[in-house]
């Protein structure tokens, strides 16, 4: 099996005429980590909803694991951990006993090992300390934690992953990018779906660029980012005038960046030149007017720079 998931035309139009997904195909290669990117209501959550068959597409097809979704949901989901749109918790169960009952509730679980798979899921996702602790009383990304484990009861030949960093403060996401890490040396196919760049150009081995529900591109991260290009850029205490001179040579793009960079200054970036322009004269053009350069290049284009190129907008990009 070469594709752990793949859709063809699918589509969800709710009542009312609203588009959320349209028209899309997509192919998640076995072994990878497939990240799904796109603005909050972009269709990412309404997709994986119907690709683990919590609700039934318009139209169009999608196979998970090889099999058809949501006919065969039966035999699909066992293989299956999800995390969608967080966790659904019972409140006055501890996150211990929350687990019991996820497990209790797969029919493929062996009840002779089930409070070894739960100790072992709490201790992966850091909630050993807290495992007695009513759920209720959990922080928002304690209780993501709890959702993840939940996902890692059994061993998955995929594991979906809706915003799994959502509400965890730095450790915390850096804790779970670690855990998808490892997940993956291991031979998981995840599925990540973030509206944060940084998520996954740091994660992923694959993206699915989203917006408005329509998909604008997939494929390796490595491919899509040297799709775009990098930014000209030069570092000078004289930033100023060195602005003033690129856009009197025609290089467009032109911003500004003041602020302490050590000896270098501020830095002025721009759009590489086009055709005809050499990087070098316009670094000698630069001296020649006395602007003092002490950085200059083309830096390497970004998983946001290619965004941009794509939707011609950006969004959230922290991590």
């Amino acid at each position: 099996m070469t594709a752990v998931i793949e859709t063809r035309g699918l589509t969800k139009r709710y009542r009312g005429g609203q588009l959320a997904v349209d028209g899309l195909d997509l192919t998640v290669p076995a072994g990878s980590v497939y990240g799904y990117l796109g603005p909050n209501g972009s269709g990412k959550t309404t997709t994986i909803r119907m690709l683990m068959g919590l609700i039934e597409p318009t139209s169009g097809t999608a196979t998970v694991l090889g099999e058809p979704m949501p006919q065969s949901a039966r035999t699909v989901l066992p293989r299956v951990g999800a995390l969608i749109e967080g966790p659904a918790l019972y409140g006055f169960l501890s996150g211990r006993d929350n687990l019991l009952r996820y497990d209790a509730a797969d029919p493929t679980a062996d009840p002779a090992t089930r409070s070894r798979r739960v100790a072992a899921a709490l201790d992966r996702v850091g909630l050993t300390g807290a495992a007695g602790k009513k759920a209720k009383a959990y922080s928002l990304g304690m209780k993501q934690r709890l959702g993840l484990a939940a996902a890692l009861l059994q061993p998955r030949g995929l594991l979906v992953l809706d915003e799994p960093t959502n509400g965890l403060d730095p450790q915390g996401m850096r804790e779970i990018r670690a855990l998808v890490r490892e997940l993956a040396a291991d031979g998981t196919t995840v599925f990540l779906s973030s509206h944060l760049l940084d998520e996954i150009e740091q994660l992923c081995t694959h993206v699915a660029v989203m917006a408005q529900g329509r998909l604008l591109t997939q494929g390796p991260v490595a491919e899509l980012a040297a799709r775009a290009r990098g930014r000209l850029s030069v570092l000078t205490p004289d930033t100023a005038r060195a602005a003033r001179l690129l856009v009197s040579l025609g290089v467009a793009g032109v911003t500004v960046e003041d602020g302490s960079r050590g000896e270098g200054g501020g830095r002025v970036t721009a759009e590489p030149p086009g055709e005809g322009t050499e990087l070098s004269d316009l670094n000698a053009a630069l001296v020649e007017e006395g602007v003092r350069v002490r950085g200059f290049g083309v830096e390497r284009a970004s998983l946001e720079d290619a965004f941009v190129a794509l939707t011609g907008e950006g969004f959230d990009v922290a991590g």
